[in-house]
Parts: C-alpha cells; sequence; structure tokens
C-alpha cells in the first residue's frame, strides 16, 4: 500500500497565517517607534515589513504544504496537532480504531496495546472525513489485519 499524506486545512493555515500577521503589525508598531524616537532611516522599517511579510509567506506555504498525518507501509505519524496523544506508531500496536465526536469535533481515535493512544481531528486535514477514514481502514486493514471502523 503506498503512503497517504493529509495536509491541513486551507482555513487552519490561513488562521496560522493571520496571526503571525497581527504579529508582525505589532513588530511593525515597534520598529516604527523605533525608527521615529532613535532618528533610524525608513529603509529600516521597510526592510522589517518585508522579511516579516516573507516569513509569514513562507510560513503559510510550509503548513499547507507539510503533511499533518501520514499513513505508511510501517505505521503512521501526526504533526501540528495538540492533545494528539502518540504522535505516531506502527500498525501493529494499533489495537483498535475509532470515531467520536468530543464536544461535537468528529475525531479518530487510534487506541495502542500499551494503554496509548492518538486522537486526529479529521477537521483539520485538508481531506473529505470519509476519504480520510477508508484510507485509514485500507492501511489498518494492510499493516495489522483490524476490522473496519
Amino acid at each position: 500500500m503506498q503512503t497517504s499524506d493529509y495536509r491541513l486545512a486551507p482555513a487552519l493555515a490561513a488562521r496560522f497565517a493571520g496571526a503571525l500577521l497581527v504579529l508582525l503589525a505589532l513588530l511593525l508598531v515597534l520598529v516604527t517607534l523605533l525608527v521615529v524616537l532613535l532618528g533610524l532611516p525608513v529603509a529600516v522599517l521597510i526592510a522589517v515589513g518585508g522579511a516579516g511579510l516573507a516569513g509569514v509567506v513562507a510560513v503559510y506555504v510550509g503548513f499547507r504544504r507539510m503533511p499533518v498525518v501520514r499513513l505508511g507501509e510501517g505505521g503512521y505519524r501526526v504533526r501540528l496537532v495538540r492533545q494528539v496523544g502518540t504522535d505516531r506508531a506502527a500498525w501493529g500496536e494499533v489495537t483498535e480504531a475509532v470515531t467520536a465526536s468530543p464536544g461535537g469535533t468528529p475525531v479518530v481515535v487510534l487506541r495502542l496495546e500499551d494503554g496509548r493512544s492518538t486522537t486526529i481531528p479529521v477537521q483539520m486535514l485538508a481531506a473529505d472525513r470519509e476519504d480520510f477514514v477508508r484510507d485509514l481502514q485500507a492501511h489498518l486493514q494492510d499493516g495489522h489485519g483490524l476490522r473496519p471502523l
């Protein structure tokens, strides 16, 4: 079975970029004050603004390209998710896979043989929820022989 990569949903990447833009605006206010108070050239402000904007774009593009969930032949890996639990494991460690909606947020929970678990909020992914679950089922069946979700 091939490796499947699931990237961050565009809305979440935009939220990260928006937060960085707010930080950049605050930095620009500070630099503007320094330029005025210390008599620094305006080029300093322009350079900081340009570098900051380039940084925001780079972070946005990076978040959009980096896989949040990778399902491979040997197991899975989850990135950029808070409170995910165990961020990676081999398929052989997975004892159960279930779907749930704690607080109304649809998640897939992978329970591991040593009592650990991985919680994947499917709304974070730039993929259809059902397609992700089907792909996960296929990887589980190939890698471990588990029953479908």
